[in-house]
Order: structure tokens, then sequence, then C-alpha cells
């Protein structure tokens, strides 16, 4: 088999007057990110890593800020077009492996949520799918409660 690997991150920094999506799944906080999107900034991380698994750019070239037509999309939309992409070439997911770093919210509750979400959308089993999260002990943007980032990583396959 083809094996191939790709890497993502993104970050965002926390805004007044919207809601805080993570993995596809609301969690309740006082502010939400700030994006072009509705700013997932774990969905967009995981995006980057499989579609640079394939070589085939990143999120920005297949769906950039200055189109209108994603403001404020969900961006398990747009990960669902990324798994398309990959079906096309004849790629299938192995499994991805994700971390978010922020101070606050607490978010353990959720990533069974998340793990599930994003398995639906992918269409693999939930055990191919790893969320964990990471405080930063208070240092940098995260550690300030400036905002929230996260990698991932992703293998894939030539069917």
């Amino acid at each position: 088999m083809n094996f191939r690997i790709g890497y993502g991150y993104d970050a965002h920094r926390f805004a007044p007057n919207r809601k805080l999506v993570l993995g596809g799944v609301e969690v309740a906080h006082t502010q939400g990110l700030e994006g072009h999107s509705d700013a997932d900034v774990l969905i967009h991380a995981l995006c980057d890593a499989l579609l640079g698994a394939a070589a085939l750019g990143d999120i920005g070239k297949h769906f950039p800020d200055t189109d209108s037509t994603y403001k404020n999309i969900d961006s398990t939309l747009l990960l669902g077009r990324v798994k398309d992409l990959l079906h096309q070439k004849g790629y299938a997911i192995g499994n991805v492996d994700s971390c978010l770093r922020l101070q606050k919210p607490k978010i353990a509750s959720y990533i069974p949520a998340m793990q599930k979400r994003l398995a639906e959308v992918l269409q693999i089993d939930p055990d191919r799918v790893s969320v964990k999260a990471t405080t930063t002990e208070r240092m940098g943007f995260e550690g300030r409660e400036e905002g929230v980032s996260a990698t991932a990583v992703a293998l894939i396959y030539h069917e």
C-alpha cells in the first residue's frame, strides 16, 4: 500500500458574540473564535493534515477566506469536501490524531462527541479518530486565554 502522512496546524483568537465550535461540537464558553468560517481550529488543522498528505495544498487554497461562500460556514462541511477530494484521488483515511491547546474552557467531557462527529464526517470508525487537549500552563497566547490552537496528523493510503 502507498501510505502518506500529513500535518496540519491552525490557530484562532477568541472573540465575543460567537459560538465556540471545536471538532464540530458546540462547547459552552463565554466567547467563540474569530474567523471567516465558524473558526473550528480542530477541523481546520485536520483539513490541512489530510490535504497535505495527498499533496493537495491547504485549506486556504480550497476554501479561501476571500470567498463569501464560506462566510460563517460549518467547518464539518469543509471537512466533508476534503474527504471527498481524497476519495476522488483514490485515497482512504487510515486514522487521524489531533491535539487542541487551550487554557479554558476545559473540554475533556466534549472529546467523545468530537470523536464521534469527526468520524461521521470522515466516514471512518470512531476508534480511528483521536482528539486530545492540553493547556499550555498559562504560557503563550493559549495560556493567556487569547485563543486556541490545534495540530493534527493524518495517515492516508491509496486504495
